[in-house]
Parts: structure tokens; C-alpha cells; sequence
């Protein structure tokens, strides 16, 4: 019975305690609401109700004299603001307030006097401190506010103890070069703020600002070495600052400073190549797999990185050797031999035939690996899949389109709604716009606009549009079937007989609505061979004669880049851009485009 009695008396008090949260909560998320809306006055009685229960809320007392100084209550501001310091004299915050009446009754000199009343009290106490200097912040008197935060130092031996909020001061003030330094201050303190101010350096730091913040990481290294946040942070600005270099440099000495296992020179590395700096990536990888040993967390995937950047360097700027072919081919031959044809060497396998295929002109080699994979038991089924895939090009390639839609098909079938599917089923279509079966690819053309995919969707716009448009033009299908023809003859590298078939589009049907797209044509041609001076002709006659009709954004964009990457005329690389972006604003390239133009520009992205 007695059990059952203090039971009962508990839960009531409990519930007592509960509703009267309950009703604050609910009072609280009024008066805000009152604040925000501009009505001040119902706030004012709801923030003063509050703070009246508790007593001692200071965030309820400041908002209910914000309140008031809204609706230029002075007198009744005052009497609160003196009431509470009568009855708490030692809460240097109120005399804060006590200045921001002021201030807001335009008497600046009592003001600063209550300003200085309140900073001339700080003692040791650090509950002080941070409710005097949050005040100061509130009320936007950040310079006061940087007063207090730096006093602290004086009067307490707690250095570091507010160099986050002193720095986020200097922030707001402009004050950039006292931000960094009492950011780097709060790393000290606490590295767990390291991706806070990360963040905000990413937001205010422009290049002179990033070389500035540099210096000072070098300075702090060279005075506290044991620091190991300075490097760190040091490596960290060099990479948003595109400095892979330095910033491999900087991974490198941290490796061997701390006797790591390689983890931030991969990581590093990984960043270049994405970026394509393959120079960088492939002295990064070479680093884990010379420094490393053979059984090291990083070193299997710094082989594997090291291949695919050494490829990507070859294959991607279109300046390789066969030399360079023949030194590429010879270390993925030693990669397999040192770890075998197998399942859990797929990728690099995909890549080889890859090389054999597209730049080797060994076909069959090409074909006999990626036969020999997808034999394999165990393969993942995403680069099983993608082997087929490109088997089935390299079969086409041969001229064997039969066993290509076979392939096609089964990843389709396999993967129906994801990505790769799509990508089978668009090749499949392809397929058959090069054979001259229109309809059907049409057909698959119309479904795959819808794909989820961005760029086969656009792809697939295209060449609905495309066929679409050139059959209904002509009576007959021969002028098409001539160019979808040569499409495939280029896809198989017979470029002669493509040039051929080309030439007698234009000779059979002159001024035929095909030209545009048989100058584009003869443009990839001569950028497959390697010839760019002749593909620039082809893309300048597209824009010239058709700017128009659909290739010649499409000419605009590959000449960019041809500028760009493989010639290093930066200057008409730019221009060629904006015009792509101002004139052809609808096209799927003009995003990328402008993206281009503002790095070429040397805009911050």
C-alpha cells in the first residue's frame, strides 16, 4: 500500500513537471513565432511571462528586451534591464543590453560607457567570458566582442580556449589574417573543429587569402613540428587549390614522418587522376608501390591506379608513341603474370583488351581475354556484364553482328532497369541504325529517352530526332542507309572506306540535309587518325555553312577541346566555349562548356 502510494505521488509530480515542460516548449515556439512575424509587442509578453517563471533565462530576458527596443519602448526596457542588475549585479551581460538601449536612442557615449563597465569586470571566470562575448556578438558588436575574446588570454591560462569564437569574429570584421590564425589556434584546442574550419576556409579564402593561410601552416610546422593538424591542413589546401604536386610532396613526408602505410599518398593520388593530372597520380602510386610492401593495405590498388593512370595519360591526350603503346601493354602483361587471369583481376583484363582493341589494332587478342573472363567462375556480376558489353563491341568491330545483338541482349535481359542495361540496349539500337533496320532502332530510340542515365537519354534524343528527321525528308532510306553505313565502317576503323561511302553521299545527293552530318563525320575521322588540323577544317565549314542544324554545337564542343587539350591554344579554346554557351544556350554541352570557359578564365570553381 505504501509502495503503491509513493508510486502514485511520483507519477504525479512527474506529470506535473512534464506539462509544465510542455507549456514552455509551447511558449517558446510561440513567442519566436510572435518575433519572427514583426509582433513585437505579443512577444514581448510571452518572452516576459517565460522569464518571469524561470527567473533567470537570460535568452528569454534578452529577447523580451529585443522586444521591446522594437517597438521603442525605452522606458519599459530600462526599468527591466536596471531591475535585473539590481538584483544581479555581477552578470556583466545585462550592461550589454543596458548599451544596446542606448545605442538604439542614438547616445553613443553612455553607450561605450556601459560597454566598458562590462569589459572592464572580466575576471578569470570563464561563465563570464563566454555570456559577455556571445552578448557582444548578438548584438553585432563584434569588434567588443574580439575585446573580450582576446582579454581571456590575459586573464586566464587557458590560450586557446576561445580562438574559435575570437576567430569567427575576425571573420565578420574582415579581419582575414587574425581569422586564419586564430582558426589554426582552435585546431590546437580541439582537431576536431579541423572540418569546421575547412568549411569556412572553403567559403572565404580567395587565392591570395589560400597563399597567405599556406605561409602561416609552414610557419606554424616549422615552430611546433609535433603538430601533425598543420601538415595535414597544409596538404588539404594545396588539393582545393588544384596543387596536386605539392600536395603529394606533403603526403609523402607525412608517410615517412609518421611511418604510415601510404594511405594519404593513395588518396592523393586517387584525387589527381580524377582530376587527370596523371603525372601526379602515377608518382603517388609509384611511391606506395616502391616504399610499400607487397602485402600492405595500399598496394595491390597502387598497381592497379598506376596502370589505369599511366593509361589515361596515353590514351587520353592523343600524343602517344607506339612506343608508349608497347612500354603500356608490357606492365599489364607483367601485372598478370604476377597475379594471374582471374576473377579478382577482371578489371585490369577489361582494360588490356581495352588497349588491344581501340589502340593495339589486335582484335583477336581482345577478344580471346575477354572470352577467357567471362569463363571465369565467380566474376562480379556488374564487370561480368560490362565484359559483354565489350566483347559485343569488339565483335562488331570484326564485322560479327549476329554474336554482338546476342550480347547486347543478354545484359539488357539481365540488368532491365539499371544503367548498364540501358547502356546495352542503346548499343543495340545502334546496332541496328547501322545495319538500316530504322525502325526498330527508332523505336528503342523513343524508349531510351527516358532512361535514367542523363547522357544515354541525351544520346538517345539524338538519334531519334536524327533518324526521324532524315526519313521524313527523302522518299527513299538510301541517302541514310548510305551514312549509317559509313557510321559503322568508322566504328570499325575501315576509315578509307568510310571516306568512300562519305564522298558519295555528297556526290550522289549534293545539298542533300545529310552534309552536316557527313562533314561532321569526316571531322571524327581525321580526329581518330590523329590528323587535327583537317578535323578543325571540318568542325570551322559545319559552323560556317550549318550553324543551324543539330551537329554544330557538337563541332563547336570537339573543337574546343581539341584547342584545349591536344593543341594548348587556351585562348581560342575560350572562345570557342562562350560562343558554345551564348549562342547555343539549349545544348546539352553548354553547361560543361561554360563550366570550361570559367576555369580556362581562371574563375574559383
Amino acid at each position: 500500500m505504501l509502495i503503491s502510494m509513493k508510486l502514485s505521488r511520483f507519477l504525479f509530480v512527474a506529470f506535473i513537471i512534464l506539462s509544465a515542460i510542455v507549456v514552455q516548449a509551447q511558449d517558446s515556439k510561440l513567442a519566436n513565432a510572435y518575433f519572427r512575424n514583426g509582433e513585437y509587442e505579443k512577444a514581448a509578453e510571452v518572452y516576459k511571462r517565460m522569464f518571469d517563471k524561470t527567473g533567470k533565462n537570460d535568452y528569454y530576458f534578452e529577447r523580451y528586451i529585443a522586444s521591446l527596443l522594437q517597438v521603442e519602448n525605452f522606458e519599459q526596457a530600462e526599468d527591466a534591464i536596471k531591475g535585473q542588475i539590481k538584483k544581479r549585479p555581477k552578470e556583466m551581460q545585462l550592461y550589454v543590453q543596458y548599451g544596446v538601449l542606448y545605442d538604439k536612442q542614438f547616445m553613443p557615449g553612455k553607450s561605450k560607457q556601459m560597454y566598458q563597465k562590462a569589459i572592464s569586470n572580466i575576471n578569470g571566470n570563464v561563465h563570464m567570458i563566454n555570456k559577455l562575448g556571445s552578448s557582444f556578438a548578438r548584438s553585432g558588436n563584434y569588434d567588443l566582442a574580439i575585446q573580450v575574446y582576446e582579454l581571456s588570454k590575459e586573464v586566464t591560462e587557458l590560450q586557446y580556449n576561445y580562438s574559435y569564437q575570437l576567430a569567427d569574429m575576425y571573420r565578420r570584421t574582415g579581419k582575414v589574417s587574425k581569422m586564419q590564425d586564430e582558426f589554426l589556434n582552435s585546431l590546437i584546442k580541439s582537431e576536431k573543429r579541423m572540418k569546421s574550419v575547412k568549411t569556412i576556409f572553403q567559403r572565404e579564402l580567395d587565392k591570395e587569402g589560400y597563399t597567405m593561410l599556406q605561409t602561416k601552416l609552414y610557419e606554424r610546422m616549422t615552430e611546433q613540428p609535433e603538430m601533425e593538424i598543420f601538415p595535414e591542413m597544409l596538404m588539404w589546401t594545396f588539393i582545393t587549390q588544384k596543387q596536386y604536386d605539392k600536395a603529394l610532396r606533403q603526403a609523402r613526408a607525412l608517410d615517412r614522418q609518421f611511418e604510415e602505410n601510404g594511405g594519404r599518398v593513395f588518396d592523393i593520388a586517387e584525387i589527381a587522376l580524377d582530376d587527370n593530372y596523371y603525372d601526379t597520380a602515377i608518382k603517388g602510386f609509384e611511391y606506395i608501390t616502391t616504399n610499400k610492401g607487397i602485402n600492405t593495405s595500399y598496394y595491390l590498388e597502387a598497381k592497379r591506379g598506376l596502370l589505369k593512370a599511366k593509361r589515361f595519360k596515353i590514351t587520353k591526350d592523343y600524343s602517344y608513341t607506339q612506343e608508349d603503346l608497347v612500354a603500356l601493354e608490357a606492365e599489364y602483361i607483367s601485372f598478370m603474370a604476377e597475379y594471374g587471369r582471374n576473377s579478382q583481376t577482371t578489371l585490369l583484363m577489361q582494360e588490356y583488351a581495352e588497349l588491344q582493341a581501340i589502340y593495339m589494332n589486335d582484335i583477336d587478342e581482345a577478344i580471346e581475354v575477354l572470352e577467357e573472363l567471362i569463363g571465369f567462375a565467380g566474376v562480379e556480376k556488374y564487370a561480368l556484364n560490362q565484359s559483354k558489353i565489350n566483347l559485343a563491341d569488339y565483335k562488331l568491330i570484326q564485322g560479327d553482328i549476329w554474336e554482338s545483338t546476342l550480347l547486347y541482349s543478354q545484359v539488357d535481359k539481365e540488368f532491365k532497369e539499371a544503367s548498364i542495361g540501358e547502356e546495352a540496349r542503346y548499343r543495340n539500337a545502334k546496332l541496328s541504325y547501322y545495319i538500316g533496320d530504322f525502325e526498330w532502332a527508332q523505336e528503342q530510340f523513343d524508349i531510351l529517352k527516358r532512361a535514367t542515365s542523363k547522357l544515354i537519354s541525351n544520346d538517345a534524343i539524338d538519334m531519334a530526332v536524327f533518324i526521324l528527321d532524315n526519313m521524313a525528308l527523302d522518299t527513299t532510306d538510301a541517302p541514310l542507309k548510305m551514312y549509317s553505313g559509313s557510321e559503322l565502317l568508322i566504328f570499325q576503323n575501315r576509315f578509307e572506306e568510310a571516306q568512300i561511302k562519305l564522298d558519295s553521299i555528297t556526290t550522289i545527293y549534293p545539298e542533300h540535309s545529310l552534309e552536316d552530318d557527313v562533314f561532321y563525320s569526316k571531322a571524327q575521322i581525321h580526329k581518330k587518325k590523329r590528323e587535327y588540323q583537317d578535323a578543325i577544317g571540318f568542325y570551322e565549314k559545319i559552323i560556317e555553312k550549318f550553324p543551324e542544324e543539330i551537329r554544330a554545337d557538337n563541332a563547336l564542343f570537339e573543337m574546343a577541346q581539341l584547342f584545349e587539350f591536344i593543341l594548348e591554344d587556351k585562348v581560342k579554346a575560350l572562345e570557342l566555349y562562350e560562343k558554345l554557351f551564348l549562342e547555343y544556350s539549349g545544348s546539352t554541352f553548354a553547361v560543361e562548356a561554360r563550366k570550361r570557359f570559367r576555369i580556362l578564365r581562371g574563375d574559383d570553381i
